[in-house]
């Protein structure tokens, strides 16, 4: 795998997973050639939307796509170019002056909207703020530096409360020329109507078990054997998080006190889930977030494997998801005990198992 270089940083950043690679550092894309071919043929059209939605869950390349969608463009300003007309992927030069100030967050025409560091706290803001939404807008109603294209990344728009979401709203009605807006959202069933209406949905399906394997064989630090490599084929899911989360230690041990316990539900064990529960509530949330994406998984099993039930057999786990994605966004947005969160999923879980 490709990787330009990293800028040194010692402030976290909210679209970085794990400690892996940025997607504005990787230069070579795996597994998504067919949405790549439909960026690509949509600019070669000359007809391209300015809005683009890219939809599907978290890790499985869909902010590698966007930076490079961003690379391509900017560097190739005329879609009418042979070598643009020519081209049979979005790939650029390593060495090109933009791939260059694109990893080194340094573009004058590209904006990336995230969730910002908060130097008062020290921690990552749990939002993403309408001050930098409207830094975003007033960007785009400036001449692009070399009269080109200008981009925006926005990673993810679930984070946008609904003042960011109002200010970004504006400008996708009402585009300047040669704009582009790429919008990752891993949940697009949370995506306000009035932004999907303005926007071109494009769905990214989930890595192929072969490409994932490969991925990490090129990014893991440590020899994959063959346990690994059949968790990840099994448990991943077509995403990156996901398999470097169940590669690690910890995660292991406790992915596996809480499946124990998920596996006896109806039945509680109330000793197990106070335990789990504690484990929750420590303060660097990690063992939160993989108990999120534990019972994540753990409810769209459920729905999958309840699809033969009819409407009747999903709706009440179809429930308790949306319920637990609302409590989940609480707790971290307003720094709540993460235990009674925990006991109420379960207690839910284990009723909609009982029926």
């Amino acid at each position: 795998m490709r990787i330009l270089p990293r800028a040194p940083s010692e402030i976290d950043e909210a679209d970085r997973l794990l400690d892996l690679p940025h997607p504005r550092e990787v230069m070579d894309l795996y597994g998504q050639q067919a949405s790549e071919a439909v960026l690509l043929n949509a600019y070669k059209s000359g007809k391209m939307h300015h809005a683009w939605i890219l939809a599907g869950q978290e890790g499985i390349g869909k902010a590698t796509l966007a930076y490079r969608f961003a690379r391509f463009v900017l560097e190739n300003g005329d879609f009418m170019a042979a070598n643009v007309q020519n081209a049979h992927s979005l790939q650029v030069q390593d060495n090109s002056k933009v791939a260059k100030l694109v990893a080194a967050q340094s573009h004058p025409d590209v904006f990336v909207l995230r969730r910002n560091w908060n130097e008062k706290t020290k921690k990552l803001r749990t939002e993403i703020q309408v001050e930098d939404t409207r830094n975003l807008v007033h960007m785009f109603q400036s001449t692009a530096s070399a009269g080109g294209w200008r981009v925006a990344i926005i990673d993810a728009v679930e984070d946008l409360n609904s003042n960011s979401a109002n200010a970004l709203l504006k400008i996708l009605e009402e585009p300047p020329p040669r704009s582009i807006f790429l919008i990752v959202s891993h949940e697009p069933g949370r995506l306000l109507p009035t932004i999907r209406s303005r926007c071109r949905m494009m769905p990214v399906r989930p890595l192929g078990a072969d490409v994932l394997v490969q991925i990490m064989r090129d990014l893991s630090t440590a020899p994959l054997n063959e346990d690994n490599l059949n968790l990840i084929k099994s448990r991943a899911m077509g995403s990156v998080k996901r398999a470097f989360a169940l590669m690690d230690s910890s995660s292991v041990g406790f992915r596996g006190r809480l499946e124990a316990l998920l596996i006896k539900l109806p039945l509680i064990d109330s000793t197990a889930l106070t335990a789990i529960a504690e484990e929750t509530a420590k303060r660097d949330g990690l063992t939160f977030e993989r108990f999120t994406e534990i019972i994540e998984d753990y409810l769209q099993q459920a729905v999958h494997n309840r699809k033969g039930l009819g409407t009747a057999g999903l709706i009440p786990f179809a429930e308790i998801s949306e319920r637990f994605g609302v409590a989940r966004r609480d707790v971290d947005a307003y720094n709540l005990d993460r235990r009674p969160l925990v006991m109420s999923v379960i207690g839910d879980i284990a009723r909609a198992v009982s029926n």
